[in-house]
C-alpha cells in the first residue's frame, strides 16, 4: 500500500478554511503548566489568524473526570485569559455518536469484531517479545469468518490497518515523521462494553468540531499514525498536525511538581500576573528573535507554529519571577492593590480593615519597585494591616537598641509639628532632626522603619509614614520609644 496521504506538506491554513484550534484536556485534576501553555499555542495561532480557539473536555475516564476539575479547568483558563469561542463540547455525552461510526466501519468492512480473550492476548504479547517482534495485537480475528465466535463473549471491535507501505505524518513542527504500516496494529475503537475508546472519540470530536489543526504534545506523536489511518477510513480530511515538545524542568529531567508542574491555580496564589504568565509561557519552545518581554497583542500578531522549537523547552523559576516582577512594574497601582487584596484575604487569610484598600494604593509606587510577586506585594505591605502593639522581627529588634529608641523619643515632638502630613512636609522634619543631631539620615530612618513596620524593609520611610497616618505613626513610634 502506498504512503498515507496525511496534511499538506506546506502552509499554515489549509486553503481558505478558517482555522479552527482546540484545546482537549482530561477533567482528572487541575489545569497543570504543560496544558497551559498547549491551550496558549492553540489560543495564539487561532488568534494570529482570525480562526476560533474551541474546549472539549474529554471526559470519558468516568472514575476519574469530577466536576471540580471541569471547574478548575474552566477556572484555570479564564484566569490565563485564554477564551474560548464555542460553547464547550463534553466527550462523553458524545459516546453514541462515537460508537455508530464504529458500527458503520463494519458495515463497511473497515473493521470488524474481535473475540480474543484477555488471556489470549496476553499470550500473544510474551509470544512476540520472545521472538523479538512487537507486541501489538497479530490480527487473529480480522479475516476469520464471525461464525466461529465464541458463545456468550462480547468483542471489542477493531480498525482494519494498511498492513504494507507506510504512513507519514507531515507534522509542522517536527517535520516529515514516517512509520512502517508493520508497526500499526489493528487498535481497538470499542471496548467489549460498548464504550469507544480514547483513539476513536479524539477523531470523531475534531472531525466533527471541524478542527483545521491539531496542535498538542509529542507524546502524542504515534497516536497520529494511527489516527490519519482512521480519518482515512472515515473518509474525512486529515487536520494539519503539530506536536509540541514537552516542558522540562531545569536539570533537563521530566517536568514534575518539584520543578513547577502545578496547576494554574497555584501560580495564581502565588502571585504570578497572567499577562506574565502567557508571556513567559509563551517562550517555552517558541520564540521571536531575541524578544523577551512582549506584550499578548504582539504574541497573536507574531506567532507561528514553523517558529516552535523541536527540543524541550525548560522550566526556570527564576526567570518567571523576574519576568512577573517586569510586569508588576508596569502595572496599574489600583488593579495591584485589589490583586494583593485579594492575596492577602483568600490566599493567607489575613484580617483586613476599610481602609486597607486606599492604603494599598497610597503605599503601591514603593511597594512594586522590588516585588516579583503579589505575595513579595502582601508582605510588604503587611505592616498596613498589623495592628499594635506592632511585632518586631529579629533583624528590626537589633536595630532598636538604646541610641536607637533615645532618637525614636527624641523625633516625635518634631513629628508632632509637622504641619501638613505629606511626604514633603514629613521629610523638612526628619531631615531638620537629623542634622540637629549632626547624625546621617539612615540613622534616623532606621529606627523608624523597624518601628513602624516592624521590619528592616520597607518603601521609603516618608511614604511608610504618611501611607500608615499621623496618628498611627506617632502611636508605633511612641510604643518602641516607651521599651
Amino acid at each position: 500500500m502506498p504512503a498515507s496521504p496525511a496534511a499538506p506538506q506546506t502552509g499554515q491554513t489549509p486553503g481558505q478554511t478558517v482555522v479552527r484550534t482546540r484545546f482537549a484536556p482530561s477533567p482528572t485534576g487541575f489545569l497543570h503548566i504543560g496544558g497551559a501553555r498547549t491551550a496558549l499555542f492553540n489560543w495564539l495561532f487561532a488568534r494570529h489568524h482570525g480562526g476560533q480557539f474551541l474546549l472539549r473536555i474529554e471526559d470519558t475516564d468516568r472514575a476519574r473526570s469530577t466536576d471540580a476539575a471541569v471547574e478548575a479547568l474552566f477556572e484555570g483558563l479564564t484566569w490565563l485569559g485564554l477564551d474560548w469561542d464555542e460553547e464547550p463540547v463534553f466527550q462523553f455525552a458524545l459516546r453514541d455518536r462515537h460508537a455508530q461510526v464504529a458500527a458503520d466501519l463494519i458495515a463497511q468492512g473497515k473493521a470488524y469484531k474481535c473475540y480474543a480473550s484477555q488471556e489470549e492476548l496476553a499470550q500473544m504479547r510474551e509470544t512476540a517479545r520472545a521472538e523479538g517482534r512487537s507486541p501489538g495485537y497479530d490480527g487473529r480475528w480480522r479475516d476469520r469468518d464471525p461464525a466461529d465466535a465464541p458463545a456468550g463473549v462480547d468483542p471489542v471491535i477493531r480498525l482494519k490497518m494498511p498492513q504494507e507501505g507506510e504512513t507519514v505524518i507531515r507534522d509542522l513542527v517536527q517535520g516529515d515523521v514516517t512509520i512502517p504500516n508493520t508497526a500499526l496494529d489493528d487498535f481497538v475503537l470499542l471496548r467489549s462494553d460498548g464504550t469507544p475508546t480514547y483513539m476513536l472519540s479524539v477523531v470523531v470530536d475534531d472531525i466533527d468540531m471541524a478542527i483545521t489543526h491539531v496542535v498538542r504534545g509529542d507524546d502524542h506523536l504515534t497516536n497520529a499514525a494511527r489516527q490519519i489511518n482512521l480519518i482515512e477510513a472515515i473518509g474525512a480530511t486529515v487536520p494539519f498536525y503539530a506536536h509540541v515538545p514537552m516542558i522540562h524542568g531545569e536539570d533537563g529531567a521530566k517536568l514534575s511538581k518539584r520543578h513547577g508542574a502545578l496547576g494554574a491555580e497555584a501560580y495564581r496564589d502565588m502571585g504570578y500576573l497572567p499577562e506574565a504568565m502567557r508571556n513567559y509561557l509563551a517562550r517555552l519552545g517558541w520564540s521571536h528573535g531575541d524578544d523577551e518581554i512582549f506584550s499578548t497583542e504582539q504574541a497573536i500578531e507574531w506567532f507561528d507554529l514553523a517558529q516552535i522549537g523541536k527540543s524541550p523547552a525548560r522550566f526556570d523559576f527564576v526567570k518567571l519571577a523576574n519576568l512577573n516582577g517586569h510586569y508588576i512594574r508596569e502595572a496599574d497601582n489600583v488593579r495591584l492593590a485589589d490583586e494583593t487584596l485579594r492575596m492577602m484575604t483568600r490566599v493567607k487569610r489575613w484580617t483586613v480593615s476599610d481602609a486597607t484598600r486606599d492604603a494599598l494604593i497610597a503605599a503601591m509606587p514603593g511597594l512594586k519597585e522590588r516585588a516579583k510577586t503579589l505575595d513579595d506585594l502582601a508582605e510588604g505591605a503587611r505592616f498596613l494591616v498589623e495592628t499594635r502593639p506592632l511585632a518586631i522581627n529579629e533583624k528590626a529588634a537589633k536595630l532598636l537598641d538604646e541610641q536607637a529608641r533615645g532618637i525614636l523619643t527624641g523625633i516625635m515632638p518634631a513629628l508632632e509639628g509637622v504641619p501638613a502630613w505629606t511626604t514633603d512636609g514629613i521629610e523638612v522634619a526628619v531631615r531638620g532632626f537629623a542634622e540637629e543631631r549632626d547624625v546621617k539620615l539612615g540613622k534616623v530612618a532606621q529606627p523608624l522603619r523597624a518601628a513602624l513596620t516592624g521590619t528592616t524593609t520597607s518603601p521609603g520611610i516618608f511614604d511608610v509614614l504618611v501611607v500608615l497616618g499621623k496618628e498611627e505613626s506617632l502611636a508605633r513610634i511612641k510604643d518602641q520609644a516607651a521599651l
